[in-house]
């Protein structure tokens, strides 16, 4: 059994979806109010914080996957996600079960140094903080032998459904809307994103792959990046009209905060909008050649049919 803890989001359910098309028809989908991606999945009810739960999830299942996402507060990550991971750890080594966690950028610098699987974690943002030290506690499991585990780690995510990132809020979110998409500090500067399903994809391979384990990997993303202001020209292209948009500057965004807590609460990820961030996944297309990454192209179509964009 192939287990999915915290399945409700966008990268849970793609997961789902190709864990059964590809590797397994016995899935688990664990949450505090797990809804079914296909007729035949089981649901646990259970909450990641407390361990009786995560140890009842856990019962038979050979891998898991942890997706699970947390309300964006920065409070509500330091106190939570190194108790998750420690439930889930002490849960896997209980049941001799191997462990996927699903990992992002917080924990890395805010510089535009390219990012690759040794990029040493120590940004300095109270988020980044809270992944930084929920790394390090699989990290060192992992050293210790405790369990077989491998960290997957992508950028900022964007594709159709429900994805949520800041690409998708800002831009595709307020196009469907009918209002103007807005940019953080600079548009000119390059930014690497995933395709949702491209990350769900690459870790059911990767977990599903037994020499991958005790590692770290890059999810794989199109290495042909976009700037904001390339993204919305291919918007403008792909709907044979021009796209008016606005870039919001400090100021703007320091004004902002003091009425917006989700703009506050963003803050500390602001001085990675002003630099290029290079996430660099050739670990993985050098281990997986066949892989078929989606490009921005064809990522940015796939949303403007989602969304039925005019």
């Amino acid at each position: 059994m192939q287990v999915i803890l915290g399945a409700n989001g966008i990268i849970g359910e793609e997961l789902a979806k190709e864990l059964r098309a590809n590797y397994t028809n016995d899935i688990k989908l664990v949450g505090r109010n797990p809804k079914k991606v296909h007729a035949e999945d089981i649901l646990s009810t259970g909450d990641l914080l407390k361990y009786e739960d995560v140890h009842k999830a856990l019962e038979n299942a050979e891998i898991a996957y942890i997706t699970a996402g947390l309300p964006y507060r920065s409070e509500v990550w330091l106190q939570d996600w190194p108790k998750i991971m420690q439930n889930v750890i002490a849960g896997c080594i209980a049941h001799n079960c191997k462990l996927v966690y699903f990992d992002n950028t917080y924990a890395y610098p805010q510089d535009s140094i390219l990012q690759t699987e040794s990029t040493h974690l120590k940004s300095k943002g109270k988020k980044g903080k809270a992944k930084r030290m929920t790394a390090k506690i699989l990290l060192k499991a992992i050293k210790e032998k405790k369990l077989h585990a491998v960290i997957c780690r992508a950028p900022e995510f964007y594709g159709p459904g429900k994805t949520k990132g800041i690409t998708n809020t800002l831009i595709f979110e307020k196009l469907k809307a009918y209002k103007k998409p807005k940019i953080f500090l600079k548009d000119t500067v390059v930014r690497t994103l995933i395709y949702t399903s491209d990350a769900s994809r690459a870790m059911a391979l990767i977990g599903n792959t037994p020499d991958t384990y005790g590692q770290t990997w890059h999810l794989p993303c199109d290495d042909n990046r976009l700037t904001y202001k390339g993204i919305l020209a291919e918007i403008s292209i792909q709907l044979d009209r021009t796209i008016p948009y606005k870039v919001l500057n400090s100021l703007v965004l320091k004004l902002a905060s003091f009425f917006n807590k989700d703009i506050k609460e963003t803050e500390e990820l602001l001085p990675r909008y002003a630099i290029d961030n290079i996430f660099d996944s050739s670990k993985f297309k050098n281990r997986f050649p066949d892989f078929k990454v989606t490009s921005y192209q064809q990522g940015i179509r796939n949303i403007i049919d989602d969304y039925a964009l005019k």
